[in-house]
C-alpha cells in the first residue's frame, strides 16, 4: 500500500509513544521514523539525528514530542528546511521565547500546535452543542480539569474568542490532599500530601469570562472531580447536563448521553459510539473497533486533521499563533497569582493571525 502522507517524531517518550502508536491503526497515514539521542528497539525505525530522518525517511511533516527548552530551536531549524511541523504544546517555554519564535517562523504558516483536548469526545460534543444556539450566546466557561494552555484552550474554544487582550486575576492556596495515583501508577501506601490549588478569572477584551481552576496532579488524582460549565444567554452546559428555557415559562433540562459499548449483555467490545443531545448526534467516533480512550481518540484526529492540512484538504488543525497565545494567558496566570494583582495581556504580534479553529 502507498502512503497518502507520513511523518516523523522527534524525541521518543511516553508522548512519543502516542503518536507512532495510534498512526499505526490509521489508513493514509504513517509513521516512517522516530529521532533519538540512543539507539531504541522501537516498531518503527529509529534515526540518531534529525538530518538523518529527513534524507532517509522523507517524511511530510515532522511531529516535535521535545521538552519546552529544546522545543523552539527544532521549530525554527525545520521550518527553515521547509518542513511542515506539529509541536508539542507549548512551543516556547516563555514569553521571551515565544515572542522570538514567532518573529522566527510566524509568517511562514508551516507550524501547527499538537493542542487535542478540544477534539477528546466529550469535549468535542459540547463544542458542538454550544455553537448549536442551545444555551444561545456563550457568556462564561469555567475548566477545571487540565492545566495551563489546555485549559486556557478550552476556555477560548468554548467561549469563541480569539487572541485578543484580557485581564487576568489569579489566587494559589495549599491544602492537604490523598494523592493516590500518578502517571507511574497506584501508590502502595497513599500519602497525604500538600496540594496547590491555582484559581483564576480571565476577561477577554472582545466579551466572555473565564474561571479557570487546577489542583496539583488532577489529571491523575481521581478524588478530584473535573468540572466544566459553560454558560449562555438562555441557559448552561455543566457537565453532562444542559439547563435551557426552551420557550416562554419552559425551564427544560437534559442530559448530554454517551453511548459506550461493551457493558453488561452487550458483546459488541468495549468502546465509545457517539455522544448525543435528544436526537441530536453530537458525536460520533470516527475511529470504532479500535477500543481507544479519550486521548489516543484525540491524537489520531490530530494527526488525520495535520494530514489533510499538509496536503492541502484541510484547515489548519490548531495554528502556532493559537497554541502560543494559550501559553501566554497561562504565563499570565502563573504571573497575576505570584504578584497578587491583575495582569494584562496586550495584542501582540500573533494577535492578528489566524482565527481560534472553528471560530472563523
Amino acid at each position: 500500500m502507498r502512503w497518502v502522507t507520513s511523518f516523523a517524531i522527534v524525541g521518543s517518550g511516553w508522548r512519543s509513544e502516542y503518536f507512532w502508536r495510534t498512526a499505526a491503526e490509521l489508513d493514509g497515514l504513517a509513521c516512517v521514523g522516530v529521532v533519538s539521542r540512543s539507539p531504541k528497539d522501537l516498531p518503527v525505525p529509529v534515526h540518531l539525528s534529525l538530518d538523518e530522518c529527513l534524507a532517509s525517511a522523507k517524511p511530510d511533516f515532522v511531529v516535535t514530542a521535545t521538552p519546552w527548552s529544546v522545543t523552539p530551536s527544532l521549530i525554527v531549524e525545520l521550518v527553515e528546511q521547509g518542513v511542515p511541523v506539529l509541536a508539542e504544546t507549548p512551543p516556547a517555554p516563555d514569553l521571551d521565547g515565544l515572542r522570538q519564535l514567532w518573529n522566527a517562523v510566524g509568517d511562514r504558516r508551516l507550524v501547527q500546535v499538537a493542542e487535542q483536548y478540544s477534539r477528546m469526545p466529550a469535549h468535542a460534543a459540547r463544542v458542538a452543542l454550544v455553537r448549536s444556539g442551545v444555551i444561545g450566546d456563550p457568556t462564561r466557561a469555567d475548566v477545571s480539569s487540565t492545566h495551563q494552555y489546555h485549559a486556557v484552550s478550552l476556555i477560548r474554544t468554548l467561549l469563541g474568542v480569539g487572541r485578543g487582550p484580557l485581564e487576568v486575576r489569579a489566587v494559589r492556596m495549599t491544602a492537604p490532599l490523598a494523592d493516590p495515583l500518578s502517571r507511574a501508577g497506584w501508590a502502595d501506601q497513599v500519602e497525604i500530601k500538600t496540594a496547590t490549588t491555582t484559581i483564576a478569572t480571565l476577561v477577554f477584551g472582545e466579551g466572555g469570562y473565564g474561571v479557570y481552576d487546577f489542583t496539583d496532579n488532577q489529571w491523575h488524582n481521581q478524588l478530584l472531580m473535573r468540572r466544566l460549565l459553560v454558560r449562555g444567554t438562555l441557559g448552561e452546559l455543566r457537565d453532562d447536563e444542559v439547563v435551557r428555557l426552551a420557550a416562554d415559562r419552559t425551564i427544560v433540562r437534559s442530559p448530554i448521553v454517551r453511548r459506550q459499548t461493551g457493558y453488561d449483555l452487550d458483546l459488541d467490545g468495549f468502546d465509545t459510539d457517539h455522544i448525543t443531545f435528544g436526537s441530536d448526534v453530537l458525536y460520533r467516533n470516527p475511529f470504532q473497533g479500535t477500543r481507544w480512550n479519550d486521548e489516543e481518540i484525540a491524537i489520531a484526529t490530530l494527526l488525520q486533521d495535520t494530514a489533510a492540512w499538509v496536503a492541502g484538504s484541510g484547515p489548519e488543525p490548531y495554528p502556532l499563533a493559537d497554541g502560543i497565545h494559550d501559553h501566554r494567558v497561562a504565563l499570565a496566570i502563573a504571573e497575576a497569582a505570584d504578584r497578587g494583582t491583575a495582569v494584562s495581556v496586550e495584542d501582540e504580534p500573533w494577535s492578528g493571525s489566524q482565527a481560534l479553529r472553528g471560530t472563523s
